[in-house]
């Protein structure tokens, strides 16, 4: 996760430092009001100026303040559940860590537990799923790369999970560790549906959760712009009927991996991009267009279709190869378990 952490005391400047030293999964940055600063952090003199800078740019923001004041800086920028960052305030002694926005799908409930743990503090978790220990949807879709599309669904199945109410479950993907508030086989009045078919309704109140699981495979001619291969990535899925929301990562040769194009175009869609050396694409079985020409200029005769089903581990390719505009296009759809144990990574 990229992180913002925003301090406005001495103090808080102390407990921010001692934060990021216990984050080092992830990528921190320091923003301390300009009266307390040091030489690791960035200034600031207003926080709602600051703040309206980083909401859209970090997947997290930390305020080590009042909640009053963290509460009055990310007001006038709240969009919805879906797309809000993680959001969590810590006090000026570090004694409490409190996610107040994007708890479950943000991951801001697992992040303030793993710094309450590393930092010997207490997480003060308000979600009603967490705090009665029943099914939440919003949790369950973030720890298995599920998106949720209809908020008000997933908002009427926590509502019956913690009436108590059975809730149904209907899914084309391999599921296991299934909770006994859930059934595959009553007819239940409220539901998830997991698959890729969004026009499926097994339920009268259905939450459809649809795996984010696409990679995609790149190549591209030298020089060739971000934008560019944008348009191409975003014509390919367009073919192949792929909503852009399921691509989860990226892959291409390894010498094309540091391409300014490549990684700008990465860095905006929030991708991982993974590098594959000219054996280990060779080396990867399947039936694949081939090219002479590729084969003499990189050594392998297919980049975006070897380098998609490497990366999604031996997936099945659901775009071919996709050409224009000096880019090729393919993707792969990862295999999906669903494990309803499993929990979002702090």
């Amino acid at each position: 996760m990229n992180i913002a952490v925003i301090s406005v005391t001495r103090q808080g400047r102390h407990i921010s430092q001692a934060l990021v030293s216990h984050l080092p999964e992830h990528s921190c940055k320091r923003f301390c009001f300009h009266k307390h600063i040091d030489e690791q952090a960035e200034a600031f003199e207003e926080i709602g100026t600051l703040t309206a800078s980083l909401f859209r740019q970090y997947d997290a923001l930390i305020f080590i303040c009042a909640c009053g004041i963290a509460v009055r800086a990310i007001a006038p920028f709240l969009r919805s559940k879906l797309t809000d960052p993680a959001v969590l305030v810590m006090n000026d002694s570090g004694a409490f860590v409190i996610p107040i926005l994007s708890g479950h799908i943000g991951g801001a409930n697992t992040l303030a537990q793993a710094i309450a743990e590393r930092m010997d503090a207490v997480p003060v978790i308000t979600t009603a799923t967490d705090a009665a220990g029943v099914f939440s949807p919003d949790t369950f879709a973030a720890a298995n790369d599920l998106l949720l599309l209809d908020t008000r669904a997933a908002k009427a199945v926590a509502s019956a999970a913690l009436d108590g109410e059975t809730i149904g479950l209907y899914t084309d993907f391999p599921c296991e560790n299934i909770p006994a508030g859930l059934s595959t086989f009553e007819n239940c009045r409220t539901g998830i549906c997991i698959t890729t078919d969004t026009t499926k309704k097994p339920f009268p109140v259905t939450l459809t959760l649809v795996p984010a699981n696409i990679v995609l495979g790149l190549g591209c001619k030298r020089g060739i712009s971000a934008a560019v291969i944008a348009r191409q990535v975003a014509r390919g899925l367009a073919h192949a009927g792929i909503a852009p929301e399921r691509v989860c990562a990226a892959a291409t040769i390894d010498r094309k991996a540091n391409d300014p194009g490549l990684v700008e175009f990465c860095q905006r869609a929030k991708l991982p991009l993974c590098a594959c050396t000219v054996g280990s694409l060779t080396a990867q079985k399947g039936q694949f267009t081939g090219s002479d020409f590729v084969l003499s200029t990189v050594g392998v005769d297919n980049v975006c279709e070897r380098s998609a089903v490497l990366c999604s581990g031996g997936g099945r390719i659901v775009l071919p190869k996709f050409a224009g505009n000096g880019v090729t296009v393919a993707a792969a759809e990862k295999p999906v378990k669903i494990d309803f144990a499993r929990r979002q990574k702090p």
